[in-house]
């Protein structure tokens, strides 16, 4: 069922009203979600974007980046761990956005990891930041990075006593969680010591009772916005939720959004229930 959206009622938004006037946000140039976020992502977040195939998620992304760019000029930079840069130029260029002359005019990055047969990813990606120093930053996705960084680097600054600790009070799936919830707190604290705005994405089954694939970078990041698809019949829905921001009110509704000819337009006059 839709419904009229309001989100100004009450105490918290009299309080929302003076944070505004303090807080620097950073706008996605998505109205719709801005305008549910109140004016934006709080400068320096860190935001997890979470949904299952089709969802958006990489367009959302790149939408994120080009809006930076073009509409307030800041640099942003776009890590893939699962599509090549030709990949997004092809796909970015089916909304008009040309990363190619983006990149030409050193507004924006964009660079492909073979995560799982790459090492020192993470030292290259601050190497890059330190150089072309961006506002705005995507990892698409944060699934393929912890799959590949419980196999590599990281994973050998772990220490060995807390794993034989854990095996010896929990089976190995523990093991598993410990060392995964260990290696997100490092990879996700070493982004947010990056002068940037940072959206990850995160694969999610249709199924899932969590906000990401692992399950533990909800609880770390500082922003979780869920994307969801189903269908009714031969109808197609999509749904946006923002269910986390830290810093900041928000709206808390699911809000319906849908591809248009220029990226994703986020409709916050429509709710689903």
């Amino acid at each position: 069922m839709l419904k009229k959206h309001d989100y100004t009622n009450g105490a918290p938004f009299k309080y929302e009203q003076t944070l505004l006037q303090t807080m620097i946000r950073v706008k996605t140039g998505i109205q719709g979600l801005d305008k549910a976020l109140l004016g934006g992502i709080p400068e320096g977040n860190l935001v997890l974007l979470s949904g299952g195939a089709g969802t958006g998620k990489s367009t959302i992304s790149l939408q994120f980046l080009v809006n930076g760019a073009l509409l307030f000029g800041e640099r942003g930079l776009y890590v893939s761990t699962e599509q090549s840069e030709e990949e997004l130029q092809k796909a970015a260029s089916q909304f008009g956005w040309d990363l190619v002359d983006l990149e030409n005019r050193n507004m924006l990055r964009v660079v492909y990891f073979k995560v799982l047969g790459e090492d020192h990813f993470i030292q290259r990606i601050e190497e890059l930041v330190k150089v072309f120093k961006p506002k705005r930053i995507v990892v698409d996705s944060l699934s393929t990075f912890t799959d590949a960084l419980l196999m590599s680097e990281l994973q050998k600054d772990v220490s060995v006593s807390m794993v034989k600790i854990a095996d010896t009070v929990s089976p190995v799936p523990r093991t598993e969680q410990i060392m995964t919830k260990i290696i997100l707190y490092n990879l996700l604290g070493k982004l947010k010591e990056f002068d940037s705005t940072i959206v990850m994405t995160s694969e999610l089954r249709e199924d899932s009772q969590s906000l990401s694939s692992d399950g533990v970078s909800e609880f770390i990041a500082d922003g979780v916005i869920v994307l969801s698809y189903f269908s009714v019949g031969v109808a197609v829905s999509r749904s946006l939720r923002i269910r986390k921001m830290r810093y900041t009110n928000h709206d808390k509704s699911a809000l319906s959004y849908e591809f248009v000819q220029n990226g994703i337009e986020v409709k916050l006059e429509e709710t689903i229930m």
